[in-house]
């Protein structure tokens, strides 16, 4: 391997953990608030690449790719909104609410993703890219989209974490995390701080799909693989913390890109879920997991 490879590969990676991260974190907020796994995330992100292209693409609506992104992820947010109302809160109080969840998204999703087919058909679309050109650093070339996402993507889960930490609502999303009856007790709407958990997971998973969709090739199936992916980082990172599956997906990222390199795309994955297995037998909160249940 040669150092202008190993640049290739490391560059690949980090723009990899940057989507991964993205889509994880969403997951996170969800868990660590609710206590749930939404395995609706995946279409969602597809939902958000979809919604951006009828408004963007000249053949559809036209109005541009800065309106694009916008309704793109306030779409999906919308969408996230009526899930977490329909799907989510009539069980949240039930015992088995956690399996309930697993039936009710995978049914969401499977809804949503034929909504999608009716709506756009099974041809595959793509989104223009939001920044044209390429940028050379250090000797590697990469387009000026992967370095949009490159640098972007840190910005935003910054953001998210000033949101969780320096805001009221953040620290009453926090609060009810960590006990939802002393949180009821103290006053604060529970079933309001649930949604907007819910929604702000959806919507990063639709700016996700703007990304993915500038990038690859937009499909109602184009968000399994990054759901995937993505729950393979929050288990492998663990979400004590929401700094964890930040860190877990670059890790997550970095060990694809050199996989794919070393031993192909379709051993990729498998080398994923050997590192994922390694790592929880050493140590079963995830690599950087407490024993704990709190959006921090």
């Amino acid at each position: 391997m040669t150092f202008q490879a190993f640049l290739y590969t490391l560059t690949s990676g980090v723009v990899l953990g940057s989507l991964y991260a993205l889509m994880a974190v969403g997951l996170a907020v969800v868990w660590t608030t609710l206590g749930i796994f939404n395995f609706s995330h995946g279409v969602f992100i597809a939902a958000g690449a979809y919604i951006a292209w009828q408004v963007a693409s000249a053949s559809a609506w036209g109005l541009g790719l800065s309106i694009a992104v916008v309704a793109g992820v306030g779409g999906v947010f919308a969408i996230g909104l009526f899930f977490q109302t329909f799907l989510i809160r009539p069980f949240e109080k039930k015992d088995n609410l956690v399996l309930l969840a697993v039936i009710t998204t995978l049914a969401g999703a499977s809804l949503l993703e034929n909504i999608a087919i009716l709506l756009w058909g099974g041809r595959s679309k793509q989104l223009p890219r939001i920044i044209e050109g390429n940028v050379s650093l250090f000797g590697v070339t990469i387009s000026a989209q992967e370095t949009l996402i490159i640098l972007f993507v840190p910005v935003l889960i910054v953001l998210l974490w000033l949101l969780l930490h320096k805001t009221k609502i953040g620290l009453a999303m926090r609060a009810v995390a960590q006990n939802r009856e002393a949180g009821e007790l103290m006053g604060l709407n529970v079933e309001r701080l649930y949604l907007l958990a819910f929604g702000i997971s959806a919507g990063l998973a639709g700016l996700a799909g703007v990304f993915l969709g500038s990038i690859r090739f937009i499909t109602p199936t184009m968000g399994n693989d990054p759901l995937m992916k993505a729950l393979v980082v929050v288990i492998f990172g663990g979400v004590a913390r929401l700094s964890s599956p930040v860190k877990a997906a670059y890790v997550i990222g970095i060990i694809e890109a050199f996989s794919i390199y070393f031993v192909g795309l379709y051993w990729a994955p498998t080398v994923l879920f050997i590192v994922m297995i390694a790592v929880l037998m050493i140590k079963p909160e995830g690599l950087f997991g407490k024993f704990e249940r709190i959006v921090s």
